[in-house]
């Protein structure tokens, strides 16, 4: 009966998906079918860590994230939780011997995100190395089904295309971050003057990381790269919207991609992906 656990936990996960991320949600099903329900897994861990910060306003934050880090540990541990994110996530993690330390560096940065701050470069790099870089490398466990050698080789494309993918979330959330919760991430940039050419100094770095991220979607195996190049596609998508935007505007307005432009996005990759234009 432990098996009916196991489907049951990731479904769990499956459904955190899809009601928090239809972008991600598409991008799964570009996969091939035996590495959708381990991405499942891991994204619905971090999702709950993140909304653990985000979202659980009058609960005590730094007391429920404590107490998640360390229930992550003792599933890793025991192979087994109760919780059923939890749950699934161990059996994604130890299935695809995906390092602990990626894990303790992911949520260190979410630990980050419990206090108002400005970030300082030192301490930027190190947010974006955990709360994105870093899930990008666990997805590459899972996608390279083992070959340390291969994981090695795309492991700088893969952290590229996460810090991209997570550059932009900052963009498109800079009102709420700044004015809601505290934050600025990005450094030396004076937020109660943001302007076109800050704006502009951002999107230059972001675009390197893209080229970087792209070329390493080429290498990804052929099961894998589809979903990943659709993934892709809809931040590009957002990234070219956000451009076009006044600084100004982003800080009243949340770029959007509307659902039925991603649908469009996921049929045109599909084309591009059968015949070989990536």
């Amino acid at each position: 009966m432990i098996e009916l656990y196991h489907q049951s936990s990731s479904r769990v996960s499956k459904l955190i998906t899809r009601a928090y991320s239809t972008s991600f949600s598409l991008g799964i099903l570009g996969l091939k079918k035996k590495y959708r329900r381990p991405i499942y897994n891991i994204y619905g861990f971090v999702r709950v860590a993140d909304e653990i910060v985000d979202s659980f306003h009058g609960f005590d934050k730094r007391t429920l994230l404590k107490r998640f880090w360390k229930e992550t540990e003792l599933a890793l541990k025991e192979g087994v939780s109760a919780n059923p994110v939890l749950h699934s996530f161990q059996e994604t993690v130890n299935e695809y011997k995906i390092d602990s330390n990626l894990i303790d560096t992911f949520l260190t940065s979410m630990e980050m995100d419990l206090d108002d701050r400005t970030y300082e470069q030192e301490d930027y790099e190190k947010y974006i190395l955990g709360s994105a870089e870093v899930v990008g490398l666990m997805c590459l466990k899972v996608f390279v089904d083992g070959d340390e050698a291969y994981y090695e080789k795309l492991k700088p494309n893969a952290m590229k295309l996460g810090s991209a993918f997570q550059k932009i979330n900052f963009l498109r959330d800079i009102s709420a971050d700044y004015n809601l919760l505290g934050r600025t991430y990005f450094p030396n940039i004076d937020f109660s003057d943001f302007n076109d050419d800050a704006k502009r100094e951002i999107e230059k770095d972001i675009a390197i990381d893209f080229r970087m991220g792209y070329q390493g979607i080429l290498d990804l195996p052929k099961g894998t790269r589809f979903g990943v190049y659709i993934a892709y596609m809809y931040y590009f998508s957002l990234f070219k919207k956000i451009m076009g935007t006044a600084s100004g505007s982003i800080f009243k307005t949340r770029i959007r991609i509307k659902n039925s432009k991603k649908y469009m996005l996921f049929a045109s990759s599909f084309i591009r992906h059968v015949f070989n234009f990536l």
